[in-house]
């Protein structure tokens, strides 16, 4: 089911949660597809004490994806958003010597 709003302008400054009740911060931009009427993104500026602005460290927000939305009313409700996970690399296994 899309996500329809009458005006752009209806996201703006709007607080951004996760669906697991993270607050993110406030909407800061919208990116639109002019072509066929449609919001592409969020930019979202993290709060420094959200759980987005944890995440980022220094960096001031975050684009998300419309499709990751799930519902704009008084706050805007998105996917969880979860850092990702960076494996360690194996060091290679030293070779053992021909007998």
């Amino acid at each position: 089911m899309a996500i329809k709003i009458a005006s752009v302008s209806e996201t703006w400054m709007k607080d951004v949660f996760t669906d697991k009740g993270h607050y993110c911060g406030k909407v800061e931009d919208v990116e639109c597809d002019l072509k066929r009427f449609k919001i592409r993104s969020l930019v979202v500026k993290a709060a420094k004490s959200s759980y987005l602005g944890k995440m980022l460290g220094d960096k001031k927000g975050l684009i998300i994806p419309f499709p990751m939305v799930n519902a704009i009313g008084d706050i805007i409700l998105v996917k969880h958003i979860s850092a990702p996970v960076v494996e360690e690399e194996e060091a290679p296994a030293e070779k053992k010597p021909r007998e």
